[in-house]
């Protein structure tokens, strides 16, 4: 059967992690659909300054986590901070917590997880600047670069995309796992 995974994002999503998860994905033979607050094109963020322009697959109203496998948060700072902001999105990463199905969330992604309280109690690693704002929301932040905590897996920041590629589709050829946070 075919994995199907979401990469949800918005205008100002760090481009490097969402083109490297979603090519490495692909190779496996996943079919990634970018989920957006709307459809159309979102612009991503390029390090410095934008990025490329990517097509939106499906607005969040189009689709719910029980049409995928697996989620996929990229970070970069504008991306993030608009997603927690829309409640629409935060239900959809709660849904796939609630389903016990794997989530990757890179650098200031975290900050999404946060908004939708899916994180007290785990482990989980993030872009260094927003460390108090994790372990504020009650997880046990590490300097490492991917963390698996059951089905979430975290990095910090682009550097770290060959590690948290494989174990995010390591997370996806297990599947769904036993609701301990939920």
């Amino acid at each position: 059967m075919e994995k199907r995974i979401a990469i949800l994002a918005t205008n100002g999503f760090e481009e490097s992690e969402l083109v490297s998860p979603k090519e490495a994905m692909e190779k496996e033979g996943f079919k990634v659909d970018i989920v957006s607050l709307e459809k159309g094109k979102i612009k991503a963020w390029d390090k410095d300054d934008w990025g490329k322009e990517y097509d939106v697959d499906h607005s969040l109203e189009e689709v719910s986590a029980k049409d995928y496998n697996a989620l996929v948060l990229p970070g970069g700072v504008i991306n993030p901070d608009n997603l927690r902001r829309e409640e629409s999105a935060l239900i959809f990463v709660r849904d796939f917590f609630k389903q016990g199905k794997p989530v990757g969330a890179i650098c200031h992604a975290a900050w999404t997880l946060i908004s939708a309280e899916v994180v007290k109690g785990r482990t989980m690693t993030s872009f260094h600047s927003i460390r108090k704002d994790v372990e504020n929301a009650g997880t046990l932040w590490v300097d490492e670069e991917v963390v698996v905590d059951e089905a979430l897996v975290t990095s910090r920041n682009p550097g770290d995309l060959p590690a948290f590629n494989s174990k995010v589709i390591e997370e996806i050829k297990e599947g769904k796992h036993d609701l301990q946070h939920a």
